[in-house]
């Protein structure tokens, strides 16, 4: 496996739920090691900065660390745990699912509880379980086993049990956490890139905390850096499946990066749209251009910070999001790592300027 591969892999199968980002800022440190200057906010985001020609423009690129989740809010007599979704879940994908409890005795692994279709009633095959009557098993037989013997408490972090793996198509890749490990993953490579560059900026490639939860980090961190450009980088939807409707997801995988031109948090700088565009079409980079009725990202903090910040969302199509597993394509991703290093060439301190007027 090259060192792009094992690198996806592990910032895909590390925990880090909302809140809980702590082993993601490890492997974070460890790839950026050399490569720039790390700091880190009071609520945990981490900072990557790499100096180029001038301390200004600065260039944000923030890619979140947290993954939805669960945490433990109860543990029941029989030993069952009751949980606290973090992040946006669907009922549907969540039964029978394999989970990690991370606990101070260690990892104990569970699984998403459901009754076996031989004992549901009619009516109870058509309906939805709703979230609030699941529960996790981790094969106690009692409170006292899952407390005393697990070390389950309250508050405990679940993740999303789903190792990596490269599909028959090997520039196909399946994983957990894409949302948004791909943003992180997609800063540390466009560091690498500027490696030995004479760039007219100072680059921050930012890991947020709690983004799935109320873009937490970005609004501490964006205070932090105080940009005068930022771009998220996160997942869009891949609408390229069944039952899917061009209308409702556009983007397709191996069709090139997207550029989001709306979501519920923010309608971009245009201009800075209009130069990833132009970018693209120069360097011969395909580009999806879609939009998202539904959902935030980070840039909706960090386009409000202090007087204002110009910026954009850029995105890898990735399917499942929201779920256990998720599918990207590694074509997408690389050329998205191109455009990024293509725009930071160009993101003098006139063009930065002129994003404003």
């Amino acid at each position: 496996m090259d060192d792009r591969l094992h690198m996806l892999q592990e910032l895909s199968e590390v925990p880090g739920v909302p809140g809980y980002e702590g082993e993601v800022r490890k492997v974070i440190r460890k790839y950026v090691d050399g490569l720039a200057e790390v700091s880190q906010d009071r609520l945990g985001s981490i900072i990557c900065r790499k100096a180029g020609r001038g301390d200004r423009p600065r260039v944000m690129l923030a890619g979140h660390m947290d993954e939805i989740g669960f945490m433990v809010s109860s543990i029941s007599k029989e030993g069952f745990l009751r949980f606290q979704t973090l992040g946006g879940w669907w009922e549907q994908v969540m039964l029978a699912q394999r989970v990690i409890v991370k606990t101070h005795k260690g990892d104990v692994p569970g699984v998403v509880g459901s009754k076996p279709p031989h004992i549901l009633s009619l009516e109870e095959r058509k309906k939805m379980v709703e979230k609030k009557d699941m529960f996790i098993d981790v094969g106690a037989t009692s409170d006292e086993e899952a407390r005393e013997v697990f070390g389950v408490r309250p508050g405990d972090p679940v993740i999303p049990f789903c190792p990596f793996q490269v599909m028959a198509n090997p520039r196909v890749l399946l994983g957990k956490a894409w949302d948004d490990r791909l943003g992180v993953a997609l800063f540390i490579e466009v560091l690498r890139e500027l490696q030995g560059k004479d760039h007219p900026n100072t680059v921050y490639g930012v890991g947020t905390v709690q983004e799935e939860v109320g873009l937490r980090g970005a609004t501490t961190s964006a205070h932090e850096v105080d940009p005068d450009v930022a771009i998220a980088l996160e997942v869009d939807i891949a609408g390229d499946m069944p039952g899917v409707k061009e209308h409702e997801a556009s983007a397709k995988l191996g069709k090139g990066p997207s550029v989001l031109l709306y979501d519920s948090s923010l309608i971009p700088n245009l201009k800075l749209r209009d130069l990833a565009i132009d970018t693209a079409k120069e360097l011969g980079v395909p580009l999806q251009l879609t939009s998202m009725a539904g959902g935030g990202t980070d840039a909706g903090r960090m386009h409000i910070n202090r007087r204002g910040v110009p910026s954009l969302v850029m995105a890898v199509p990735t399917r499942y999001i929201h779920s256990h597993a998720g599918i990207f394509h590694l074509d997408d991703y690389e050329n998205l790592v191109k455009l990024l290093v293509g725009m930071i060439m160009r993101l003098d301190a006139g063009t930065a300027a002129a994003l404003a007027e």
